[in-house]
């Protein structure tokens, strides 16, 4: 519309009519950004790629747009906010409780109770849990390369770790004993069992998992080397000894077994888990990752809130919850039961207050992910198994685990974290969130620009005055001066607050927090300053018009330069370095040494039809070319 009255104003105020189509034509072009699709498409592949170096994989690209809007990030404890480096340090047993030295995968520990050193061989409650805890295991401790590693569940590993601390190594076990069936460990059933045999012909059915689970189960359990029924005072026991390691962090894993009858076959998980006689109990530490704490402090700064979700016991959840900052003084804790009762409606009431799930299944997260998008949130999940996918899906933000992950869990997310970190999750976020922000800063520096070159031909209309700059300089500004520093501005390092302030509203628009104010003065600014230059060199030249054209094309050509650096920030150019933009710095060197050529290069001056500048009208285009930034720094112009 401007660009059809710059025509109709010009042609009205004497101008050629041919002159004018062609000035028309290049305002046009001038006016849209058709560079802006491009420089979208390069900054985002560019995020991404930076974004992977911080081990995060960008499945789906409006991924990274999305990632400023959030405003809950629902994660898993085990592996992305914890080690996974599961490691046995108490074992309950016969009433008995035993700690357990050593770390990781060394096998040199000892056991002892009360600070003194207990023989396992001497403590048969200690002996046979362990024995039962390795058949009914199906991970294997490896070495490769002088390396030791888990090959399967690192729970599991850390069990076979704590019974080769006792002499009983897997392999040898297995010479005396033999798997006669299997049934898998299930998120639903929260347990693992397995058919055995020993070398007298003895069958049993062995089972592991989740204490609270097997408790309900257990009809009898070892006490003192004798086996008692589980009356009500027992299983009280044993629930307390369960809470005294949950409430260290420690993540509990019970072991259970039933001798079989000779002509007992079993078909089916519900007739091999039931009538069991409990063993004990197996507590394990798996350390926080030390990186974890500073990412979720960042992220309650950033004005996202961050929930734990997990299978765990509620006090271990609540424990590491707490060393890691996740669970405020006045935050709730949900089980899977209370949750598996609520609807959506009601859990939706209530999922603000709350910071940590525990014992929940893999279907539960899916229920959690719509209580918080019907609270209106922006919620990232984590997921890595093929239950996990729903939720992934329906997340705004799905996370894959990269290490542990399915290929279905991948393929539901749109971000896939390489490390499996927690901190990872942090470092995309604010990756997002400053991709979006130099989006908006070259979108700025571009409109501002174009706003500024069609005012100055309009202006110049209206005031029936000669076109102050001929189609093909109004091209050379639109290819060269624009794009340039517009590729440079995508590629700015995040300001120093980007994580400190709230999520991006999703239907902010790209023009809101005053970009559109800003667009608007300040290309009014950079029109203004140009026809000035205009004016005043037409009249120190004697009304030589091609001299007027190129004082008018250096100072929009400086202006725009100068403008760029204001562009870096949201508040003032004095409030980062300007030199803190090397690819920005070397774009406004190129661009000035190309206006220069473009100026005083006899064969290129007959092209842009321009001629060599006095030093004085230097002087008067570098300050007027300043004016629009740096005199109305911090004034209305800059408003927000």
């Amino acid at each position: 519309a401007l660009t059809a009255a710059v025509v109709a104003v010009g042609v009205v105020q004497g101008h050629d009519l041919y002159e004018m189509f062609l000035a028309g034509v290049s305002l046009a072009v001038a006016a849209i950004p058709e560079g802006l699709p491009a420089i979208v498409t390069v900054v985002l592949a560019l995020g991404v790629q930076r974004m992977i170096k911080r081990n995060a994989i960008v499945r789906k690209l409006p991924a990274v747009e999305t990632l400023g809007c959030a405003s809950v990030i629902c994660s898993d404890k085990t592996g992305t906010m914890t080690e996974n480096m599961m490691t046995v340090t108490q074992l309950w047993a016969g009433g008995r409780t035993f700690s357990v030295s050593g770390v990781g995968l060394e096998t040199d520990g000892e056991f002892s109770e009360r600070n003194r050193t207990v023989d396992p061989h001497r403590a048969p409650a200690l002996g046979r849990l362990l024995t039962m805890a390795v058949l009914c295991n199906s991970s294997e401790l490896k070495e490769q390369n002088g390396r030791r590693y888990v090959d399967g569940d690192p729970t599991e590993g850390a069990l076979l770790v704590a019974a080769e601390k006792a002499g009983m190594k897997k392999g040898e076990l297995l010479r005396d004993y033999v798997i006669e069936r299997e049934f898998p460990f299930d998120s639903e059933r929260k347990m693992m069992t397995v058919i055995v045999r020993d070398r007298n012909g003895r069958r049993f059915s062995v089972t592991k998992g989740a204490p609270d689970v097997l408790l309900e189960r257990a009809t009898r359990l070892e006490w003192n080397g004798r086996e008692q029924a589980l009356t009500p005072a027992w299983k009280e026991a044993v629930e307390k000894a369960v809470h005294q390691m949950a409430a260290s962090a420690l993540r509990t894993i019970a072991v259970a077994y039933r001798p079989l009858a000779d002509n007992e076959k079993i078909q089916s998980e519900e007739e091999a888990e039931t009538r069991f006689i409990f063993l004990g109990v197996a507590g394990m530490i798996d350390p926080p990752r030390p990186e974890v704490k500073e990412a979720v402090a960042r992220c309650k700064e950033a004005g996202m809130k961050t929930v734990m979700i997990t299978g765990d016991h509620v006090l271990t959840a609540k424990a590491i919850a707490k060393q890691l900052g996740v669970l405020p003084p006045d935050g709730k804790v949900m089980d899977g039961a209370t949750l598996s009762r609520l609807s959506v409606d009601e859990l939706e009431r209530e999922i603000d207050d709350i910071y940590v799930f525990a014992r929940v299944a893999p279907e539960h997260k899916l229920k959690i992910v719509n209580a918080f998008k019907r609270r209106g949130h922006i919620v990232a999940m984590t997921g890595d198994g093929v239950n996990d996918a729903p939720a992934i899906k329906a997340a705004d933000i799905g996370v894959a685990m990269g290490r542990s992950g399915t290929d279905v869990a991948k393929e539901a997310a749109s971000l896939v974290l390489l490390d499996d970190n927690f901190a990872t999750i942090q470092a995309a976020i604010e990756e997002g969130r400053n991709i979006y922000e130099n989006i908006r800063k070259f979108i700025r520096y571009l409109l501002a620009s174009n706003v500024g070159e069609i005012l100055v031909m309009l202006f110049a209309m209206l005031l029936a005055l000669p076109l102050p700059l001929v189609p093909i300089q109004i091209l050379w500004v639109n290819l060269v001066t624009d794009g340039l520093p517009a590729m440079a501005l995508g590629l700015d390092r995040p300001e120093e607050n980007v994580m400190k302030r709230p999520p991006r509203r999703p239907d902010e628009g790209v023009f809101a927090r005053g970009l559109g104010w800003k667009i608007i003065s300040r290309g009014f600014l950079i029109g203004l300053v140009t026809l000035a230059t205009f004016m005043t060199a037409y009249e120190r030249s004697g009304h030589e018009l091609a001299y007027a054209q190129t004082a008018a094309f250096a100072t929009l050509v400086l202006a725009q330069l100068v403008h760029v650096f204001d562009c870096r920030c949201e508040r003032s150019i004095f409030d980062r370095n300007p030199l803190g933009n090397g690819y920005l710095v070397a774009a406004v060197i190129v661009s000035l040494l190309l206006l220069f050529v473009v100026i005083y290069y006899p064969p290129l001056q007959t092209v842009f039809h321009t001629e060599p500048l006095a030093a004085l009208d230097w002087l008067l285009i570098v300050g007027l070319s300043a004016l629009p930034t740096f005199l109305f720094a911090g004034s209305l112009f800059t408003r927000k």
